[in-house]
C-alpha cells in the first residue's frame, strides 16, 4: 500500500478521552458522506468492538448488520488500526486506517492516514472514477470533516 491521505486535527482533550470518543462514541460524532459509503446503505450507524480483531460494524434501523472492517491494532490511547472494507469492495480488497492520538499540551493531536487506494481501480464505485490525486484530496476533505465531528463531540 503506497498512497495515502493523512490528516490530523488538534483536539482540546486528553488523548484517553479522544480515543474513547474515537472508538467508543464513533456513532456519534461519524458524519454520513454521499460520495464516501461504507455501506450499502445510508440509514447505518457505527460501532466499534474493541480488541486486536475486532469489528468496525455499520448497523441498521432494521437490525441489518454490514462489517466495514477489522481491528489491526488496539493500543489505547496512543494508536489504532483498522483495515477499511466497504461492503462494495471484492473480498481480496481492502485499504487500512491508522490513527495516532498524541499528547501536546493539555489536548491530543489525532492524526489519520488512509492508505492503500492505489490498489483499488479508479472505476470502482468507491473511487468514483476519480483520478487517484483528486479521490486523494476529496478524501482528505472528509477524514477532516470527520476529525472536526470527533471534536464538536469531545
Amino acid at each position: 500500500m503506497t498512497s495515502r491521505v493523512l490528516v490530523a486535527l488538534r483536539i482540546d482533550a486528553p488523548p484517553t478521552r479522544v480515543f474513547d470518543a474515537f472508538t467508543g462514541e464513533i456513532g456519534d460524532w461519524w458524519r454520513p458522506n454521499t460520495l464516501f459509503q461504507p455501506g450499502r446503505r445510508r440509514d447505518g450507524r457505527l460501532s466499534v468492538e474493541p480488541g486486536v480483531d475486532g469489528r468496525l460494524l455499520q448497523t441498521h434501523a432494521d437490525g441489518e448488520v454490514e462489517e466495514i472492517g477489522r481491528i489491526l491494532t488496539w493500543d489505547p490511547p496512543h494508536r489504532l488500526a483498522l483495515t477499511w472494507r466497504p461492503t462494495s469492495f471484492a473480498p481480496d480488497q481492502q485499504t487500512e486506517v491508522h490513527v495516532r492520538f498524541d499528547p501536546v499540551d493539555e489536548g491530543t493531536r489525532v492524526q489519520v492516514e488512509h492508505l492503500g487506494w492505489d490498489t483499488i481501480p479508479a472505476e470502482h464505485v468507491a473511487r468514483h472514477g476519480f483520478p487517484l490525486f483528486v479521490f486523494q484530496q476529496r478524501l482528505a476533505e472528509w477524514w477532516q470533516d470527520l476529525l472536526g465531528g470527533l471534536a464538536e463531540d469531545v
